[in-house]
């Protein structure tokens, strides 16, 4: 069965390539890519849920390099990933029908490329398909490049992704070999310095990828700059395979180790929710927000993974099972409603004409199935119950919340404080999906061509609804998304992740009721159905909207002024005066008119991200350096630059002569 499976995938791998090529040398609208792109997820989806029980298979592909061909191997942790891979790209297929761009024919090869991730058998393969989903996305990006903002993204994109290439490449080496099949590299995990080494190499190559902090400043620039089908892929997809790259390393190749490999996976993941749902409830720009609430959703799934690091180092497998499967479970649910939040804001953008909340408004009387499907990604956003968002972050917490059982006092206080940040993280979450569909979506238009925003089309509408639908299911069925997950921790861990999961309840402590979302769901609809009887016997009265304190609105504005309403910058500015001024200097420039002068009052905020200043504007600024160093080295005369060649050329030979005379007296 499981062979079976994992020659299928492979099938699917050659045939995502095929379509690749052929959607590159077609012309005309080529719909065909896309709708093959979504076929092949699905097909991908299926084949990842019967090779979760399966069991494991590996299989030697006839292509490669000389003596490093590629190979596939299938586990219960390769099947679970390719869920949260295929899903985006299903619904990004289907959603990009509906648009006026159909090429995108490097969407199956960015697809085919972190298949091919999460399918490795060997760190070669490993390697290939996660530089191939690279420049795939990167290709991606340039749909747009003739915008400076989009080019300096672009940059930043290429840059990091190299930093990564140049970071996993010998910690593959450390562990053993770059071309060593994952079963030699199980039989001997490092130890020691080696290990320690391989830890950073693994954060900063594939940490970078995930948008963990202080390597995230990339992630809100290019996700954003993407057309809306690939931001979804990136933000619900591509970091997914990263994470999966962690926990394979982590957790399989390098085997049990010390607790103390906890501190920078949980420190990074702290700092990743901390800052980007700070970012998500300041930012002015649509995709921006939706970009930021990625890292923030990747440090949350970041602190369940330190968390099973912590516990298994101390023999404890009930809590490492709870903080494997709460961020495994995060993970299937963070793409499913972050692919439908990055789809319907593209579906907004476009009939709106406008990434911008100030000039958005009134999207909800004209876009009812988008508006719709919206508050239900945004309710997960914000972990609402019965959302699905909630289900999976309250295991998170939970096992937050049992991990200063686990090291001394230092490491007991750094957990506790971690879980109060993943508290304040929630509630910013929940502030910034508040702000976003308030402003976006409720109230009144703000621009002309938001008032004449008109639905989605139908290929939209079902790639939204679909997803909708999916969020819904798993929101009220929590268990069954537990069944998926509960073979990874059994792989990993040595004990499944049941976690009390019976369908409709999670229940990680024997002692209490867990979990219900029927419960809650039906107390909901209790509630609702009282404020309706109670809103049928009042009677209606329709007044003019509170105008702030404005004079009365003209009689062709009855509903008084759009401009006056509450926009992005209403809802951050408390939140900005309470903390973003310590974590991200947010401040705020006033200048009044002066009396008697006809110079408007002027208004101007601004903030920077920490990891920004404080990482990559100093290495910036020494790179700027180095670029003068060797500029004066090229404007040297011939004479200087032929002493400095002669001076090479001699130090060479002394090396030279210097390792001859230690090979002659060595013996």
């Amino acid at each position: 069965m499981s062979q079976a499976v994992l020659s299928g995938l492979a099938l699917l791998l050659c045939l995502l390539l095929g379509l690749a090529g052929a959607g590159a040398l077609s012309r005309g609208r080529r719909r065909f890519v896309p709708l093959g792109t979504a076929l092949a997820a699905a097909a991908g989806l299926l084949l990842g849920a019967a090779g979760i029980a399966a069991g494991s298979a590996s299989l030697a592909l006839p292509i490669g390099l000389p003596g490093a061909a590629l190979s596939l191997a299938l586990d219960p942790l390769a099947a679970f990933f390719l869920l949260p891979v295929c899903l985006p790209a299903i619904a990004a297929g289907v959603w990009v029908c509906g648009g006026d761009e159909r090429g995108r024919p490097c969407m199956p090869l960015f697809l085919a490329g972190m298949m091919l991730t999460v399918l490795a058998g060997d760190g070669w393969t490993l390697l290939f398909g996660f530089e191939l989903m690279s420049l795939a996305s990167w290709v991606l990006l340039l749909a747009h490049v003739d915008q400076p903002e989009v080019e300096a993204a672009v940059r930043l994109y290429a840059g990091m992704a190299v930093l990564g290439a140049a970071c996993l490449v010998p910690a593959f080496a450390l562990l053993g070999g770059v071309g060593a099949p994952f079963a030699a590299l199980r039989a001997t995990p490092p130890e020691g310095l080696r290990a320690g080494l391989v830890l950073a190499l693994m954060l900063i190559g594939a940490g970078s990828k995930a948008g963990l902090a202080p390597l995230h400043v990339w992630l809100p620039p290019a996700h954003a700059a993407a057309p809306a089908e690939v931001s979804a892929m990136m933000s619900a997809g591509m970091t997914k395979v990263a994470v999966y790259v962690l926990i394979r390393v982590l957790f399989d190749l390098c085997g049990p180790q010390p607790v103390w490999w906890c501190v920078p996976v949980l420190l990074m993941g702290a700092g990743s929710a901390l800052i980007g749902a700070l970012r998500a409830t300041r930012e002015p720009d649509l995709k921006t927000i939706l970009a930021c609430s990625t890292v923030e959703n990747i440090g949350l799934i970041a602190l369940g993974l330190s968390v099973a690091l912590a516990a298994r180092g101390s023999d404890l497998s009930a809590l490492a099972v709870l903080g494997l499967g709460a961020a495994l479970l995060h993970v299937l649910m963070h793409s499913g409603f972050k692919s439908l939040l990055f789809l319907a804001g593209g579906s907004a953008i476009a009939s709106a004409g406008t990434r911008r909340l100030e000039f958005l408004g009134g999207l909800a009387a004209r876009m009812k199935i988008v508006t719709l499907c919206v508050l239900v990604a945004a309710a997960s956003w914000a972990a609402l119950p019965p959302s699905a968002g909630f289900a999976s972050e309250w295991l998170l917490l939970q096992s937050l919340l049992a991990a200063p059982r686990v090291g001394g006092l230092a490491l007991q206080a750094i957990f506790a404080v971690a879980a109060t940040i993943m508290a304040l993280s929630a509630a910013l979450a929940a502030a910034a999906a508040v702000r976003l569909v308030g402003v976006a979506f409720l109230g009144r238009p703000r621009s002309a061509r938001g008032s004449a925003a008109t639905e989605a089309p139908a290929a939209e509408r079902a790639a939204l609804v679909g997803l909708a639908a999916w969020l819904g299911l798993l929101g009220i069925f929590p268990g069954l998304a537990m069944r998926l997950v509960g073979a990874v921790p059994a792989m990993l861990i040595g004990r499944e992740a049941e976690l009390g999961a019976t369908g409709t309840r999670l229940a990680p402590l024997a002692d209490a009721p867990g979990y219900l979302p029927l419960m809650i769901l039906l107390l909901l609809g209790l509630s609702g159905a009282v404020l309706v009887w109670r809103m049928m016997g009042a009677g209606v009265r329709t007044a003019p909207a509170w105008d702030c304190g404005f004079n009365a609105p003209p009689p062709w504005l009855p509903f008084g002024d759009p401009a006056t309403q509450y926009g992005g910058r209403s809802f951050a500015q408390p939140i900005d005066r309470a903390i973003g001024g310590a974590i991200l200097r947010a401040r705020e420039l006033v200048r009044p008119a002066m009396p008697g002068s006809h110079s408007p009052a002027r208004y101007n905020e601004d903030a920077t991200d920490p990891a920004e200043r404080g990482v990559f504007v100093p290495i910036g600024a020494a790179r700027h350096r180095v670029s003068d160093i060797i500029d004066q080295i090229n404007r040297q005369t011939i004479r200087r630059s032929l002493a400095l060649v002669v001076a090479t050329l001699v130090l060479l030979l002394a090396l030279i002569a210097l390792q001859g005379i230690g090979m002659v007296a060595g013996p």
